[in-house]
């Protein structure tokens, strides 16, 4: 139902409404048109909007299929084990199938295949996974390094460099604004995180979205998968060697 190019087509105001009926999917299969837009605080012409560009007519015909997609949804989930995260990620590599999804790869693997030089940079989990990056595309010939300095000095002559930015919510400070000082010094950004709406992949040149559910323990420490991320890196990194 919400497939990587639907996802992909959402507008600010459409994919708040996305992110709202997913939060609160059992309120929304009895809401009418009216009360969604009062909740999300948009207008019915945006959830008509967003309605057709997820493949329906209107509203009503959106939210008899989507009792249909919950009802399929927790089916598939009977049959997993509890909480064991193999459906999420099976659901991620069944979207990186798609040709849009390729493509995007086709054009990052370009555009790092051309670089002199990739700057991997993220913070927590995700710096662990830039040192990773870093090293993987070092052991195929190509020059990498991960910062994590948000006040690393930046030299002359960068226009040649990639920064790899990564980051699970795309809205860490840290990142973004080292990511925006390389910016600054004509470096061009390729990011990963899971959603195209956040900050990071708005002022990014490239973005590739994983869209998986967000899972934090104790509302605090994010558990969120992140195979998805070694996924793309390792991928983009064999097409290059």
């Amino acid at each position: 139902m919400f497939g990587y190019e639907v996802l992909q087509s959402y507008n600010e105001l459409e994919m708040l409404v996305y992110n709202y009926i997913m939060d609160h999917k059992e309120e929304v299969k009895y809401m009418t048109i009216r009360e969604l837009s009062e909740a999300v605080h948009v207008s019915t012409s945006t959830i008509i909007r967003f309605c057709k560009k997820t493949g329906y007519d209107g509203y009503s015909e959106f939210r008899v299929q989507f009792k249909h997609f919950l009802k399929e949804d927790q089916d598939h989930k009977k049959k997993m084990l509890q909480d064991n995260g193999v459906d999420e990620i099976m659901y991620f590599l069944h979207s990186v199938t798609s040709t849009a999804y390729e493509e995007s790869i086709v054009k990052v693997t370009e555009l790092i295949q051309a670089a002199r030089q990739l700057i991997f940079i993220g913070i927590g989990t995700s710096g662990i996974l830039g040192k990773y990056g870093a090293r993987y595309f070092s052991n195929i010939g190509k020059f990498s390094q991960y910062i994590e300095d948000p006040y690393y000095p930046i030299g002359k002559d960068m226009e040649s460099t990639v920064v790899i930015a990564l980051s699970e919510s795309g809205e860490t400070q840290q990142t973004l604004k080292l990511a925006e000082r390389f910016k600054r010094h004509n470096c061009r950004i390729f990011s990963i995180t899971n959603g195209s709406s956040c900050t990071l992949a708005k002022m990014s040149d490239y973005n590739l979205a994983y869209f998986v559910p967000k899972r934090l323990v104790q509302e605090e420490y994010n558990i969120t998968t992140q195979v998805p991320v070694i996924y793309l890196l390792e991928t983009i990194g064999r097409r290059l060697s």
